[in-house]
């Protein structure tokens, strides 16, 4: 069992430039330096052991060439999770390595974050994938489909992510007789830590329907009957960056 002191693992950054709302995201400017550079230092003061920028982008791989490794990858991946699996393939990653993956997009993700995921998985052997949240700290976000839920179960596991609010609270939902408790709900963090071999065994399975409706690849996980340890983080993270909008408000508030 890795300690704290002798924790190893690999951070996988998926970058690509292609997005409807915000094409060319991993590369805006972000006081002086481009979004995916702030993600790598992120990866740095969380002690990985080694990062790799995964893209199929020429312009995103010359803008980080110089500060950490990076692997080409196919176009027409459907999910950063395939990426990933082709960066395993491609650098011959061994099936047990612990595998972090960090979003291009997230520039803001607090280091911490980034050392807890990969800890647990690394110290627990009930769960081949581990995941963050954080609890709700205001009820209007509970409606928000772009704001994912978890439902855990005693040991921590995810039973269900939704877009939905989850779970129902009917007292205040359907007979108005009670307030919503944000605190009751758990807002999801798209931080994934893995085991190199997984994500492999994720990449072939048959994608699911569930998957397909909620637009969330965490699901087919649970699907085929993996389990997914779900910690609260130790920081929470600012919101998502899915537009310019977005980012020049989080900009404003720090």
């Amino acid at each position: 069992m890795n300690t704290a002191n002798d924790l190893a693992f690999t951070v996988i950054i998926p970058a690509r430039y292609g997005s409807s709302r915000f094409p060319g995201k991993p590369l805006a400017d972000i006081n002086g330096k481009p979004m995916v550079a702030h993600v790598i230092e992120r990866a740095q003061e969380a002690g990985a052991q080694a990062i790799v920028v995964a893209t199929d982008d020429d312009r995103i791989a010359s803008a980080v060439a110089n500060l950490c490794q990076v692997c080409m990858t196919r176009t027409g991946h459907n999910s950063g999770t395939e990426r990933i699996a082709e960066v395993i393939s491609t650098l011959q990653i061994p099936a047990d390595a612990v595998v972090v993956n960090v979003q291009g997009d997230e520039p803001f993700v607090p280091a911490c974050n980034i050392r807890q995921v990969a800890q647990n998985l690394a110290q627990q052997s009930s769960a081949p994938m581990a995941t963050l949240a954080t609890p709700f700290l205001n009820a209007d976000d509970i409606a928000n489909p772009n704001m994912v839920k978890v439902v855990t179960n005693h040991a921590g596991h995810a039973l269900y992510f939704s877009r939905s609010a989850m779970p129902y609270d009917r007292a205040a939902m359907l007979e108005n007789t009670a307030a919503i408790d944000p605190s009751h709900y758990l807002r999801h963090i798209g931080l994934y830590a893995y085991r190199a071999g997984y994500v492999r065994q994720y990449v072939d399975y048959a994608p699911c329907a569930l998957e397909s409706l909620e637009s969330l690849e965490q699901l087919r996980a649970l699907w085929y009957g993996d389990n997914i340890i779900v910690d609260v983080a130790e920081q929470a993270p600012p919101g998502g960056i899915d537009t310019p909008e977005d980012l020049a408000h989080l900009l404003t508030l720090l």
